[in-house]
């Protein structure tokens, strides 16, 4: 049971409500994640904000899911993890990788797999990423902005894998057949 109820349109505050309505416009439903979000405005606007502007940087749309589903495994976010398997799926992201990052397991690919690593590195070592870690992206053929794209692209993880952790935010029925727990093995004792 989520800590914080999922709002709907008439509980959100009126300030919150245009986040769920675009997401709807966009999704076909509003996410469970915006409806917890939604208790604070700040935030579900603050995060609807950067999802656009993440998106509208130079990573495909395929890579820019690579990436923050990478982001959410390494953070242990079940829900995101759910949701950005089904989203990379959409945006033509091979199955294989898909569940080579569900499992931790090797990507064939080597720029996806550099891509992926980076993202890993990035959230695991708290951005402190090495000169080697980033000579490896920019040696897979990615650019140097590239490096601050995959930054944001944290913030917004930050963003969205925190509020499940702190929430323990519903899954939406949307996602169901991409359902995935991180496992216990892997879990971290906080």
């Amino acid at each position: 049971m989520s800590r914080f109820p999922p709002h709907d349109d008439d509980t959100a505050p009126e300030a919150s409500r245009q986040a769920m309505e675009d997401a709807r416009a966009e999704m076909g439903f509003t996410p469970n994640i915006y409806r917890v979000m939604a208790d604070a405005p700040p935030t579900v606007n603050g995060y609807r904000a950067l999802n656009e502007i993440f998106y509208s940087g130079s990573f495909s749309p395929a890579e820019s899911q690579l990436v923050l589903l990478t982001m959410s495994a390494r953070n242990g976010c079940d829900y995101c993890v759910a949701a950005h398997s089904r989203a990379a799926g959409e945006a033509g992201l091979g199955e294989d990788v898909i569940r080579a990052v569900r499992e931790d397991t090797p990507i064939a690919d080597p720029r996806l797999r550099a891509l992926s690593a980076f993202a890993a590195k990035m959230v695991d070592k708290r951005g402190w990423v090495s000169d080697h870690d980033i000579a490896d992206f920019l040696g897979a053929g990615f650019e140097r902005s590239q490096v601050l794209e995959v930054v944001l692209g944290a913030g917004l993880k930050t963003i969205s894998n925190y509020t499940n952790h702190i929430a323990e935010v519903p899954l939406d029925d949307a996602f169901e057949a991409t359902r995935w727990e991180m496992p216990e093995g892997r879990r971290n004792n906080y």
